[in-house]
């Protein structure tokens, strides 16, 4: 198969003619009559026995043409096209032009490329890089935390119930003087202030000690799950059994010796200033990065073809699918769930998709214009880290990925690092406005 012409026919849309000679059409048509001949009948021979002259007399010239086209264009074409040097980013439309024992075959591939992206500016790019003073009101935070994994619950009989007690009650609803059904229940636990209950309800078990059994007037919100109780009012009887407390222990070197790796208060808390101080800084980075991407996104240029997004909208939704799976859920059963149907469904991933595609073809672009190419070290480092984190060697590795997609990950990892290192930090920018502006456009 040779390339007989390649034409320009639209934006990102090549066509491509290739020819087949008579000498290998003929060789196709052959292989093409031999993996078919035992399954042949012809009357007057045993299945299988026919020549291929007598097949092609009995069932036309054309019988094997088929089979012998399509084995050429999937054991050829992929090779012709790379004679091409064309990137494609769908798989080409095929269409036989002619086809004969004298001339051989003639084939159109129309071809989606991949889309030349322009990247007006990327070099000295302004972003916010806030990173949060770590305040003793953040330690106090994780203080807290920590005095409430080691509290202990005490029961309490020298008072009245208050707001964050636990308390255990008895009760029962009633409409109109009659009870009704789920509204009853023994040594039921109660934490005061949770707003578990209907709006009211806890703050009148308040101020009451054990023992006591008081009446608890509320009204059911209007939009209550239940309809039939909904706007209406009630009362409940309720027996009070049981005040429990929260015991929140004291912080000390005792305790953090024996809840940490640390032996003093002050080491804990320097190294949870350390961690968040960490954390901080992390997070500005995210941000600072976030930003100059949105900047790549919003200023890139270049028409890229629907397929692309399709394509990034399939690879989306099947990491969605994957997820549902850990869940025990389909895909099927998550659309009933939320009422969509698949094209809706599709359409909530589309946003992200186009801007993933084009946000990629613009690091691309940078990594080949700044000639940012991985190290051969860098190659075998990531493919070693690849292999520990499956269980497999390097050779295997090797084989099951997309080697050539490998390392232009890596080299959209450069760009990236080179777009942050080139970019200039600007805390004056309000990121909140710009992600604003993003959402009005």
């Amino acid at each position: 198969m040779s390339l007989k012409s390649s034409t320009k026919v639209d934006v990102n849309t090549q066509e491509l003619v290739f020819t087949v000679d008579a000498a290998a059409f003929a060789a196709a048509i052959e292989k093409a009559y031999q993996r078919q001949k035992k399954n042949i009948q012809v009357p007057g021979f045993r299945k299988g026995k026919a020549t291929k002259k007598l097949v092609e007399k009995y069932y036309g010239e054309g019988v094997f043409y088929e089979e012998a086209i399509n084995a050429l264009i999937n054991e050829e074409m992929p090779a012709a096209i790379m004679e091409s040097e064309l990137v494609l980013v769908d798989t080409p439309k095929i269409e036989v032009i002619s086809a004969d024992t004298e001339n051989g075959v003639e084939y159109k591939a129309i071809c989606i490329t991949k889309p030349e992206i322009t990247v007006p500016e990327y070099k000295g790019l302004k972003a916010p890089k806030n990173v949060k003073d770590i305040t003793e009101e953040d330690i106090n935070v994780q203080i807290e935390q920590i005095r409430q994994r080691n509290a202990r619950i005490v029961s309490v009989d020298d008072r009245a119930a208050q707001n964050d007690d636990e308390v255990i009650i008895d009760f029962e609803g009633f409409m109109d003087g009659v009870a009704f059904e789920g509204g009853k229940a023994d040594d039921f636990p109660l934490k005061l202030g949770s707003g578990q209950f209907i709006p009211g309800f806890e703050d009148q078990i308040v101020g009451h000690s054990i023992g006591d059994e008081f009446d608890v007037n509320v009204t059911f919100p209007e939009e209550y799950q239940m309809e039939e109780y909904a706007g209406k009012p009630a009362t409940f009887k309720v027996k009070l059994n049981g005040i429990n407390m929260t015991e929140l222990p004291e912080i000390d070197d005792d305790l953090i010796k024996d809840t940490t790796e640390f032996d003093t208060i002050e080491e804990w808390k320097n190294d949870i200033r350390t961690k968040l101080e960490a954390q901080a800084e992390s997070r500005a980075a995210g941000q600072f990065e976030n930003y100059l991407m949105q900047q790549l996104i919003d200023t890139a240029e270049g028409v890229i073809p629907k397929c692309m997004f399709d394509r990034r909208v399939d690879q989306l939704i099947a990491d969605f699918e994957r997820t549902l799976k850990q869940q025990s859920m389909s895909v099927e059963i998550y659309l009933q769930y939320t009422g969509m149907d698949m094209d809706s469904f599709r359409e909530t991933f589309q946003e992200r998709a186009e801007s993933e595609v084009k946000l990629r073809l613009a690091l691309e672009k940078i990594a080949d214009t700044e000639n940012l190419t991985p190290s051969e070290e860098e190659i075998d480092n990531g493919l070693k880290d690849i292999a520990e984190a499956n269980n497999m060697s390097i050779d295997d590795v090797k084989k099951r990925i997309d080697f050539e997609g490998y390392v232009t990950d890596l080299k959209v990892v450069k760009a990236v690092d080179f777009v942050k290192e080139n970019a200039v930090i600007d805390n004056t920018i309000d990121p909140e406005k710009k992600s604003e502006e993003s959402e009005e456009e």
